[in-house]
């Protein structure tokens, strides 16, 4: 590299949620970390609440770099890292969260702990799109509920940016999976195995008759939190399990609890906010990887194309409930 300065937009005020394109010192390697080219950074809910201040749990001193998800090329690697090398293609959920460096810029530090190799059947526009939603909705089906093949699974939201990877995660586990959406996106979710409810047309309590003849679901991932967890909360087998990756508002549990039933949730930004349990992420990424390479995962994208310079409008676009799947920068080039 010729220069010890990269581009990266920076975040100097929640107030007003700006972003200003500047210029930065490019990090220095660390040990246990890469210096990663980035390609594309992948867009969540999380990034536009960081850079609105409606996340205090998560968010940076400023100024700072937002951003989570990225894909890239490895540039410069520390002594210590031996699974890594210069030139590698990775992915991973890495930073713009307090303590870490987002990837809304040329270049980040990444941990070498979060990330692992870009499956070669895919760009970089649809690796970026895998790292925080692919790993929410494995740590709910599996490290929570230990979903098993022929167990039934609800997936609400199955074509959201979670809900679509927890249904191919699912499907992928040999379980029988039913995920709600709208009518739009019955395709989309017949694709990747499942059988498709109208969330317009279909209750809870139908899907709970049609699908499992009235017995309930064995595990149901709930994505939006609210109403539709309350929706479900009798919806499961006894002893079932319900996963959420938004449970945020106060529900009545009784009448799970009177059912024995699990309710878990899901927060995926522990691991870099606490420095915990960071090696877990890689690990599940890898698994992705060898999903997406034998075919049993695709990340599915809006086609609607961002620069750096468009990042606002980006998140605007997410926030509006505009997209079908997930949104992306593309990185490269500014």
């Amino acid at each position: 590299m010729n220069t010890e300065k990269m581009k990266a937009l920076v975040l100097n005020d929640y107030a007003t949620g700006i972003l200003t394109l500047e210029n930065v010192d490019i990090p220095k390697v660390i040990d246990g970390h890469v210096l990663v080219k980035i390609a594309v950074s992948g867009t969540n809910p999380i990034d536009y609440k960081i850079r609105t201040g409606q996340a205090p749990y998560a968010m940076p001193e400023l100024p700072a770099i937002i951003g989570t998800d990225m894909a890239g090329t490895i540039v410069a690697v520390a002594n210590d890292v031996e699974n890594f090398a210069v030139g590698d293609d990775v992915y991973g959920l890495v930073g713009g969260v307090r303590g870490l460096a987002g990837t809304l810029a040329e270049y980040v530090l990444a941990d070498v702990r979060l990330i692992a190799l870009k499956p070669k059947n895919l760009t970089m526009r649809e690796a970026a799109a895998i790292p925080l939603t692919f790993l929410t909705a494995w740590e709910g089906l599996i490290d929570k509920a230990n979903i098993q093949p022929e167990q039934t699974v609800l997936v609400q939201g199955g074509a959201g940016g979670v809900g679509h990877m927890a249904v191919q995660i699912a499907v992928a586990q040999g379980a029988k999976v039913v995920a709600i959406a709208s009518q739009a996106k019955k395709d989309i979710i017949e694709s990747y195995g499942a059988t498709f409810s109208d969330y317009k047309t279909q209750s809870i309590h139908e899907c709970v008759s049609e699908f499992t003849g009235g017995k309930g679901f064995d595990v149901i991932y709930n994505t939006n939190g609210g109403t539709q967890l309350e929706q479900v909360l009798e919806a499961t087998v006894p002893y079932g399990h319900i996963v959420s990756s938004n449970a945020f508002t106060e529900i009545n549990l009784a009448p799970s609890s009177l059912r024995n039933v699990t309710i878990s949730g899901v927060f995926v930004l522990w691991p870099m906010l606490e420095n915990d349990r960071r090696q877990h992420h890689g690990d599940i990424l890898k698994i992705a990887t060898q999903l997406a390479e034998s075919n049993q995962l695709k990340p599915l994208i809006d086609p609607k194309e961002f620069s750096i310079n468009q990042v606002v409008e980006a998140h605007d676009y997410l926030a509006d409930g505009k997209a079908v799947g997930k949104v992306v920068i593309d990185i490269a080039n500014i």
